[in-house]
């Protein structure tokens, strides 16, 4: 059985995810910490890294972050709201993902997701907000 990382990212092939070049590299009770390359796959026309490509990682993390803190296959995880404040560019490199929980409640989570770069200069700041639905079974 490979560990909560590992299972992770193998759940992630064929994804959006995988496109965008995400991996997940650290998980503690609280948090979960992605990566994500800048290349011109990430870019918008100005050579820059994309507002949207920082939210699709943020959301990655965050709503991965509450299926880990749910951890029950009776559960799914939607994200339902986010916000994000880009406040500084970036054109190459690497940039990291923090998603900590700000608020764990039944049935909906509040992340904080934190992008930086290589430096620990924050690039954006997004919040996530995901409901915790049960699965519909099928008889």
């Amino acid at each position: 059985m490979p560990n909560r990382l590992e299972y992770i990212n193998q759940i992630m092939k064929n994804t959006l995810m995988e496109t965008l070049g995400i991996v997940y590299t650290e998980i503690g009770d609280d948090y979960l910490v992605a990566t994500m390359p800048v290349t011109p796959r990430v870019h918008q026309p100005m050579g820059l890294l994309h507002g949207g490509a920082s939210v699709a990682l943020a959301e990655s993390v965050g709503s991965t972050a509450s299926h880990v803190l749910v951890n029950s296959p009776d559960y799914e995880i939607r994200g339902i709201e986010i916000s994000a404040n880009h406040l500084r560019s970036k054109k190459d490199g690497m940039v990291t993902a923090t998603a900590r929980i700000i608020h764990k409640g039944k049935t909906t989570h509040l992340w904080e997701i934190k992008i930086t770069d290589e430096k620990g200069h924050l690039i954006s700041l997004c919040k996530l907000t995901n409901i915790v639905l049960p699965k519909t079974k099928t008889v």
